[in-house]
């Protein structure tokens, strides 16, 4: 097709008039720029430095690896089925707006895509990944999004001049005081007729202005390639997905691999005919690992899926079309994880907030600290209080006059401030992965987002409680002995 080759077909003249005249994207223009802001990110996410920085940063940090898992296959088939997931949202929406393209081959780019996931079609006619040409197109669809992100802001700022310049004229047709300034009504008038054209200006530069047949073609190309980068990136560690094809020319096949020097060249994983095998490690100190199930029928399975692994290794079959429309990739998360019992965003909010409290410069308030303890599900109150109270005061009273009072609190701030640097960017990547999912809440931006690996959702539940636990009780040390509380609870105090 001329859309993925970036040709372009000789057409006869008489053919060319009986077509209808192409249209324009219009108000459409904003979906469109969010859906190339999302794949622009996603572009930059896979590049060599970039996957690198997450097999050797992200994966390893102390966080990930005590309350996720240390396996780094594990990690990296989580890291591809969410990339697998955000690329079918994104081709969503082109399959969406290319039912307004003219171009028959544009109408099917869902059997195109359909056919990639197959591995029917040949990858090996993609542009390179970093090739002059898609440098280009990527540069290109900047571009556009940041043109099309200030008519954006240039459309709110028109409405609310607009609304001001109707009630301009309702102030000069009905009878009363004449205006104070005449100055004020001619700026006023400079002002938006400005904003008009700054409007007119960008609409004639950003997507708005431009035709379904050219946006959609450049997204379509720009899919493929991302997803033929997947396969190079991701296939030594998730099997299932499309290789290149063996009729390659030797020469092109050359250059295809010298793209693939972000996998280690040491014994990470070995070729044994043909095919990519894994290490034989399971994690210890990530979630327990749950059986092998067959998702949705054999039937849904095809040959694209990124994390299908053997039950040893605890990881289940996720297909990208399950993933992309059955299920989102963080709702797989099983019920042992604290993603699979839907607590990852409350323990988020009380491990950023104990981090806040833990820094802060003045004292803790009664207020605060009641509603963190509000924000516990029941079984981390009856465990905190437990341990509060079974204990702990016990000791508190005993050595509430002794010297070791400062040098115990001391103790624990250390304590919690070395806690608080593995367990609080997972918190921090938790709470940023919500925001930059949240549709009312999207914007143009085409920076790489957290990978759902960084998050909680995947995070062992009992580990994550008893994290929290253990800060919790750290910060009333911390509050007793630092702000010189008298020792013992105080009465209705449920947080003490």
């Amino acid at each position: 097709m001329s859309w993925l080759s970036g040709g372009r077909k000789t057409r006869n003249f008489f053919r060319l008039q009986d077509k209808p005249t192409p249209l324009t994207l219009g108000i459409l223009s904003f979906e469109a720029a969010k859906t190339m802001s999302r794949l622009i990110s996603m572009y930059a996410s896979l590049s060599d430095d970039e996957f690198a920085n997450l097999r050797e940063g992200a994966i390893k940090s102390r966080g990930v690896a005590f309350l996720n898992s240390n396996d780094e296959t594990f990690l990296l088939n989580v890291a591809c089925a969410e990339k697998i997931e955000d690329l079918n949202r994104a081709v969503g929406t082109v399959c969406r707006l290319s039912q307004k393209c003219t171009d028959e081959g544009l109408l099917r780019f869902d059997q195109v895509y359909t056919e990639m996931n197959l591995g029917i079609l040949d990858l090996s006619s993609i542009e390179l990944f970093d090739s002059k040409v898609v440098l280009k197109l990527i540069d290109k669809m900047e571009r556009y999004v940041g043109a099309t992100s200030n008519l954006h802001a240039a459309l709110a700022t028109l409405a609310e001049l607009e609304v001001s310049e109707r009630k301009l004229k309702q102030w000069k047709q009905n009878p009363g005081p004449k205006l104070a300034n005449r100055t004020n009504v001619d700026y006023f008038i400079e002002k938006i007729t400005f904003q008009r054209k700054q409007v007119k200006y960008y609409r004639d530069i950003s997507l708005w202005n431009q035709t379904f047949d050219q946006i959609v073609a450049l997204m379509a190309r720009i899919v493929c390639i991302i997803y033929a980068r997947i396969c190079v990136v991701f296939g030594p560690f998730v099997p299932g997905l499309p290789r290149l094809s063996n009729k390659v020319k030797p020469n092109n096949l050359q250059q295809k691999i010298s793209r693939m020097r972000v996998h280690p060249a040491d014994t990470s994983y070995c070729l044994i005919q043909g095919r990519y095998e894994y290490k034989s490690c399971i994690s210890k100190s990530g979630p327990i690992p749950q059986p092998s199930r067959n998702i949705g029928g054999a039937s849904q399975v095809t040959k694209s899926s990124p994390l299908p692994k053997s039950e040893e290794s605890g990881l289940i079959n996720w297909s990208p079309l399950y993933i992309g429309k059955s299920k989102r990739a963080h709702q797989l998360a099983t019920e042992s994880m604290v993603g699979g019992a839907g607590l990852a965003a409350r323990y988020a909010n009380i491990i950023t907030q104990a981090e806040c409290y833990l820094h802060a410069s003045t004292n803790i308030n009664e207020e605060a600290r009641a509603h963190m303890y509000e924000m516990l599900p029941e079984n981390l109150k009856a465990t905190v209080r437990g341990k509060l109270w079974g204990h702990w005061y016990t000791r508190l009273v005993e050595e509430e006059s002794s010297s070791s009072c400062r040098s115990l609190a001391k103790g624990w701030r250390d304590a919690l401030e070395d806690m608080m640097t593995w367990l609080g960017p997972v918190a921090h990547d938790t709470l940023k992965w919500q925001q930059e999912r949240n549709l009312e809440k999207q914007r143009f931006d085409v920076k790489p987002t957290v990978s759902l690996f960084q998050t909680l959702y995947f995070s062992d539940l009992e580990k994550t409680e008893v994290a929290i636990v253990e800060v919790l009780v750290g910060l009333s040390c911390i509050y007793r002995y630092e702000n010189k509380r008298p020792a013992g609870p105080r009465p209705g105090d449920p947080c003490s």
